[in-house]
C-alpha cells in the first residue's frame, strides 16, 4: 500500500504522522499554508475554502472548492488541490508572484479589510472563475440581475463564504470584474487533463484507521465484517461530529469515489441518481430536468456544502429538517440498498423508521435514488427559514401535481420539520385529489395541511408557526400557478 499523500499546490505532502480524523484544514495549516483558515469549523463560513481537482461535468476536470475544515485529509489521498497560496504565479527571482485575477480584482476593489476571510473567498471566486459555460452576456441592454454579473458570474458561488467587514458590495465588485482565463493560465489548461484517480487507502495511526476501497463489492463486505464502520462521502455531517462534538470514530470507510455510486441514468420510466454524486455534479448534469430538484438546489446549505454533500448522505442521516427528502418524498422516490447480498429497492415512503432511523441496516448502502417517469407538471419547493440561503430549514415543503382541465389529478406533498421524520401529507393529498384547482378547495385543504405532522417549538420557530407554514405554503403555490395562467 503506497503511503497517502496529497497534491497540494503542484507538490505531493505526505499525510503521516497525522492522525486519522485530521482535516484538510489542520493538515495544510501544520505544514505551514496557513491561508486557509478556520472560522466556524462547520462549513458555514467558508474562511477554509480550497480547490479540489474533480472529475468536470463538461470537461476532463472542473476545480470545485471545498471546505477544508469538514473534508478529512486522507479522503483526499491521491487527489491534486490548490489553496489560496497556490493561485498566484511565481515571481521571477527577487521578485513577488504575480497575483491571480481574482486576487489582484480583490485587492484593487477594496474586498479585503482585516483579511480573515479573504483566502476563502478568493479560492470560492476561482472555482467560478473557472467555471464551464461562465461567459459574458451578449446582450449588453440586459436587465441588471443583482445575482449574476456581466461577466456570468453567479454570486451564489460565494453563498458559503462569510465576511464581517466588507459589507460584501466590494467582493461583489471583484467578482463581476474577472475577466476569462488566458490560454496561458496553468490553472486552466490543467482542466483539459484528467482529475487524479481514487486510490485505494489504508490510513491506520494511534489504532484508528481511514479506508477507501476500490468497488462497492469490498465496501459492503467491510460493512459486513465490521458494521460499526462510520461511513463518510462528502463528510458535511461527519465534519461537524468531528470538530464540534470530538466524535472520533475507529474505523471510517469513505464511499464518495465508488464508481457504482457515481452514475447517473435516465430511463424510460425512472431517473436514477447515484448516491455519491456531489449535489452541484446532480444539478449539473440534470440541467432541470427535474424541475423539482431544480428548484431544491439553490435553497440547500451553500455552493461550498453542494460540491461536496450527496442525497446518500443526506439520506443517509434521516434528518428530520433535511432538505432533500421533501422533495424526494412528493417525486415518489424510493431509495437502492445494496449489501454483500445484492440490492433492494424501497419506497422512501417506507424507509424513515424514527428519529434518525430508517430502515437501512449497518452493512447497507444507499446506492442510488430511484426518481419514477413521468413527473408531475406543476411544483414547487417551499423552504421556510430564517435566511433565504445557506440555513437550515424551520419548514420544507415539497409539491408534485397533476391538474387536468381544473381538477387535480394527483397530488403528492412532502414535509420536513413537522415530525420526528420527514413525512408525506397523506391527509392533505387525499383532500386535493379528484377536487378542482379553486381559491375554496385550496383553503380547505390548506386547512388540513396545517393539521399534518406534530410539529414542535424549538429555538429557529414554534409549533404553531409551523402548522400555519403549512398551509400558507399550499396558499402560495395556488397564487403561483394561477399568476401563471393569468400572465
Amino acid at each position: 500500500m503506497v503511503a497517502a499523500r496529497i497534491t497540494v499546490n503542484g507538490e505531493e505532502t505526505p499525510l503521516s504522522p497525522a492522525p486519522a480524523h485530521t482535516t484538510v484544514l489542520d493538515l495544510l495549516r501544520e505544514r505551514g499554508l496557513t491561508g486557509t483558515k478556520e472560522g466556524c469549523a462547520e462549513g458555514e463560513c467558508g474562511a477554509c475554502s480550497v480547490l479540489v481537482a474533480r472529475p468536470g461535468v463538461d470537461r476532463p476536470t472542473d476545480w470545485v472548492a471545498v471546505n477544508a475544515c469538514l473534508i478529512p485529509a486522507a479522503a483526499l489521498d491521491g487527489q491534486e488541490i490548490v489553496t489560496s497560496e497556490g493561485l498566484a504565479t511565481p515571481g521571477e527571482p527577487g521578485r513577488p508572484p504575480r497575483l491571480h485575477p481574482v486576487q489582484e480584482e480583490m485587492a484593487v476593489r477594496g474586498g479585503s479589510q482585516c483579511g480573515y476571510c479573504t483566502p476563502g473567498f478568493v479560492c470560492s471566486m476561482a472555482a467560478e472563475y473557472y467555471r464551464p459555460g461562465r461567459c459574458a452576456h451578449a446582450d449588453a441592454s440586459a436587465p441588471d440581475d443583482p445575482e449574476h454579473g456581466p461577466n456570468g458570474f453567479d454570486l451564489h458561488a460565494l453563498s458559503g463564504n462569510l465576511c464581517r467587514c466588507t459589507g460584501y458590495r466590494p467582493i461583489r465588485d471583484a467578482a463581476f470584474a474577472v475577466g476569462e482565463p488566458t490560454d496561458e493560465d496553468p490553472l486552466a489548461r490543467r482542466r483539459e487533463e484528467e482529475p487524479p484517480a481514487p486510490v485505494a487507502t489504508e490510513y491506520v495511526r494511534e489504532g484508528r484507521e481511514f479506508l477507501r476501497k476500490g468497488t462497492l463489492a469490498e465496501t459492503v463486505r467491510v460493512l459486513r465484517e465490521l458494521p460499526e464502520t462510520v461511513v463518510v462521502a462528502g463528510s458535511t455531517d461527519w465534519g461537524v461530529e468531528v470538530n464540534i462534538r470530538s466524535r472520533r470514530a475507529d474505523r471510517v470507510i469513505a464511499i464518495d469515489r465508488l464508481p457504482e455510486l457515481r452514475e447517473l441514468r435516465v430511463e424510460s420510466d425512472h431517473i436514477e441518481i447515484g448516491a455519491a454524486l456531489t449535489l452541484t455534479e446532480v444539478e449539473r448534469r440534470l440541467d432541470g430536468a427535474v424541475p423539482l430538484l431544480a428548484e431544491l438546489f439553490p435553497l440547500f446549505a451553500s455552493r461550498l456544502i453542494r460540491n461536496s454533500a450527496t442525497l446518500g448522505g443526506n439520506l443517509g442521516t434521516g434528518s428530520p429538517i433535511g432538505d432533500a427528502p421533501p422533495a424526494l418524498l412528493a417525486l415518489e422516490a424510493s431509495v437502492l440498498l445494496a449489501d454483500a447480498d445484492g440490492e433492494r429497492e424501497v419506497p422512501l415512503s417506507d424507509y424513515f423508521t424514527g428519529y434518525r432511523r430508517s430502515v437501512r441496516r449497518p452493512d447497507e448502502l444507499i446506492r442510488a435514488v430511484r426518481v419514477s417517469l413521468p413527473l408531475s407538471p406543476v411544483v414547487a419547493f417551499h423552504k421556510i427559514a430564517k435566511r433565504r440561503f445557506d440555513d437550515i430549514s424551520s419548514v420544507a415543503v415539497a409539491f408534485a401535481l397533476d391538474i387536468e382541465d381544473g381538477i387535480v389529478r394527483k397530488a403528492r406533498i412532502g414535509l420536513g420539520g413537522v415530525a420526528a421524520t420527514p413525512i408525506r401529507a397523506l391527509a392533505a393529498e387525499a383532500a386535493l385529489e379528484g377536487g378542482a384547482w379553486s381559491v375554496e378547495n385550496v383553503e380547505t385543504t390548506a386547512r388540513v395541511l396545517q393539521g399534518e405532522g406534530t410539529p414542535m417549538s424549538d429555538h429557529r420557530a414554534g409549533a404553531e408557526y409551523r402548522s400555519a407554514m403549512l398551509g400558507q405554503s399550499l396558499l402560495k403555490l395556488y397564487a403561483q400557478t394561477t399568476e401563471a395562467v393569468s400572465s
